[in-house]
């Protein structure tokens, strides 16, 4: 069984569904709230157990009642959380989003207790780490135990991937981005990387010269793009109605996860991923919408 190991945030979800996101200072009315499991480092945690990998999550919850809902989330999916930390008086991590009638979204992340993360828990966890063939990380938790946990998977001979979401405002440090053997940015997200506007080939280009070991950028209805120093090539997507975008790059980055995890090559991986974000966008919810592999092969 394909073994991974997710560093990352884990959230409470609260989602009002409406027609449109509202302006600025302006009150929209929504459907009824529909409250739900996420956190990008969760959401891809379930989505890499749903697939098929044995997996193992390190992150940080409060010693309140969403985080004790969300753990139990998790064991349910079979996940190991013995590296799961409580995080007493603190809360546990929480987004607000809205989706309109596209399926597009916004979202509004407190923290809690994610931001309490150190280098001290990714150290803590290096064994499970050792024994894993792939670690996924995000950027919802600090970036200095994100850099422990990349370090100590480049360190154990695990291949490293990294969805740089959300994407630093002043980018990432080139001894950490050393440590990536696969980012897996969208397309604002590159540019924000890259310091750059410009087509998903020029941003990847960037970034593999900053040390990167591969990119693949998502580009959401139009596929993704992947690039190595070999080169690049398009990945499609599959032509689907989007109900609700809210966990399609979780989607995408767990199952990239598994399928590197089980050896294939990053293009083949890339197909699968792009098979498993696009039957998440048909069902609403972060952690709900996530795609079992009955559902996902053969596509």
């Amino acid at each position: 069984m394909a073994s991974v190991v997710v560093v990352g945030s884990s959230n409470t979800d609260m989602v009002v569904p409406v027609h449109r996101i509202p302006r600025v200072g302006e009150t929209v009315l929504g459907a009824d709230l529909i409250i739900a499991a996420g956190g990008k480092g969760a959401n891809q945690a379930v989505a890499a157990a749903r697939l098929g990998a044995q997996v193992t999550f390190v992150g940080a919850i409060g010693g309140d009642d969403f985080g004790g809902a969300r753990l139990a989330d998790l064991r349910a999916e079979g996940i190991d959380c013995e590296h799961v930390r409580t995080v007493a008086g603190v809360p546990s991590g929480v987004a607000l989003i809205m989706v309109d009638d596209d399926g597009r979204n916004c979202i509004a992340v407190s923290s809690g207790a994610n931001a309490h993360l150190s280098e001290e828990d990714a150290h803590a966890a290096a064994d499970s780490i050792r024994g894993a063939s792939v670690l996924l990380a995000q950027l919802e938790t600090p970036l200095p135990f994100v850099h422990a946990a990349l370090r100590r998977a480049r360190d154990a001979g695990a291949t490293t991937v990294l969805n740089p979401a959300p994407a630093p405002a002043n980018g990432l440090p080139g001894d950490l981005l050393a440590l990536v053997d696969v980012l897996t940015p969208n397309e604002g997200e590159a540019a924000g990387l890259a310091g750059h506007d410009g087509e998903p080939e020029a941003l990847a280009h960037t970034l593999l010269e900053r040390g990167v070991g591969a990119v693949v950028v998502t580009l959401g209805e139009r596929g993704a793009l992947i690039a190595t120093a070999d080169g690049h090539e398009t990945v499609a997507a599959e032509p689907v109605r989007a109900i609700d975008t809210t966990a399609a790059g979780d989607a995408f980055c767990g199952a990239l996860a598994v399928a590197l995890a089980e050896g294939v090559t990053l293009a083949k991986a890339a197909r699968f991923a792009s098979a498993a974000a696009a039957r998440s966008v048909t069902r609403r919810g972060a952690q709900p919408s996530l795609p079992r592999r009955d559902e996902v092969d053969g596509v």
